[in-house]
């Protein structure tokens, strides 16, 4: 087990003026944020799996495990989903987010 330290995905999706709450309905229902790390990896979040009116699940972009800043090949920013299952969506070396538009 490890504690991880950082910022909340949501605070992120809010500074960015992301459509949540009362304002994820109809067409922006469709938007989905795409996470892709540095080697290429990428993972998928429809964002009513970040809103709190939809979920009480909390991502987190870690920068920092059990106190200590992340390693090169962990960090600098990690994507922490702690109630997946599977941590395949726990990104390491995030390197960007993207908001898209479901076809």
């Amino acid at each position: 087990e490890a504690t991880f330290a950082g910022v909340a995905l949501l605070d992120l999706l809010r500074l960015a003026e992301v459509p949540l709450g009362e304002k994820l309905r109809g067409s922006n229902m469709a938007l989905y944020l795409l996470i892709e790390a540095a080697d290429g990896y990428r993972v998928v979040f429809a964002l009513p799996e970040l809103d709190p009116a939809f979920t009480e699940r909390v991502v987190l972009l870690a920068d920092h495990r059990d106190g200590q800043p992340l390693t090169t090949t962990e960090g600098p920013l990690r994507l922490v989903v702690p109630d997946d299952k599977r941590h395949a969506r726990w990104v390491r070396q995030v390197g960007s987010g993207t908001l898209r538009r479901a076809p």
